[in-house]
């Protein structure tokens, strides 16, 4: 079998319908659940345990990678969490004359320290 990666050249990598970050997301999922498979089964948990977890952690995985790849496509998860992260309102605590006033004044006091060499 031969499995194409990319596409062309400039366009994001692309591997059986996962597309760009999704890639990470599902690589880096199936390590860190087979470390903790290994973990589970170095410490002494039952063998069908590990292997129904591993089973059902992979299964959860791959479908919920498939979910967001398929419900936010290629940047549309940044997207969501940078809308996340946006305040809803900025909050300005100076007075509203302030707002306003000249920034002449503010300068000449800046020209001043430069001129003394102090600050």
């Amino acid at each position: 079998m031969k499995y194409s990666i990319n596409k062309g050249i400039g366009r994001a990598a692309e591997f059986q319908g996962l597309k760009a970050q999704y890639l990470f997301i599902f690589a880096g999922g199936l390590l860190g659940l087979f470390v903790v498979f290994v973990v589970m089964f170095m410490v002494g948990v039952g063998q069908w345990i590990c292997i129904g977890f591993g089973v059902f952690g992979a299964l959860a995985l791959i479908y919920g990678t498939f979910y967001l790849n398929g419900k936010y496509g290629e940047h549309g998860l940044m997207k969501a969490q940078a809308r996340r992260n946006h305040p809803r309102y900025v909050i300005n605590r100076r007075r509203f004359s302030r707002l306003f006033q000249s920034r002449i004044k503010n300068l000449e006091k800046y020209e001043k320290c430069d001129e003394g060499g102090n600050a």
